[in-house]
């Protein structure tokens, strides 16, 4: 893959004050493949003590984006026209790694998915899946 493109993943990622906050960090990029790592934080559990869906959700997206940044040109972006959640398990454990992969890239739309695991001493539990658009836009 080209190192330009994932510098400019890499780039984009870190401009994400989100992500920063959450504590995601990018663990993987390849050609239509992106994986990010989150902790869960205490600041980010749900009232019984589980990852909130709202962090699945966000590194979820954020991987299934990149993927899909993978595979267009430099002088392009995305953005997401709409993606569905299927949650599957608690979020239970120490963190989430979300999974992002492109189904089918276009010029106009590309379709993605993200898996996302809890992992909990080592095993790793998959707690949900999304599915989605993204849009290419100019830069």
């Amino acid at each position: 893959m080209d190192d330009n493109i994932t510098d400019r993943i890499t780039a984009s990622f870190s401009a994400q004050t989100m992500m920063h906050t959450i504590g995601a960090e990018l663990s993987e990029v390849s050609n239509g493949l992106v994986r990010i790592t989150c902790p869960i934080l205490e600041g980010t559990r749900q009232h019984q003590g589980f990852g909130h869906a709202g962090l699945t959700f966000s590194i979820g997206d954020s991987a299934a984006g990149y993927a899909a940044l993978t595979m267009l040109p430099l002088d392009m972006e995305v953005v997401t026209a709409e993606i569905k959640l299927n949650l599957l398990a608690p979020a239970r454990g120490d963190r989430l790694i979300a999974t992002g992969r492109v189904i089918k890239a276009g010029k106009r739309l590309s379709v993605v998915t993200a898996e996302v695991h809890a992992e909990k001493d080592g095993v790793q539990t998959l707690i949900a899946i999304l599915q989605g658009t993204m849009v290419p836009v100019p830069r």
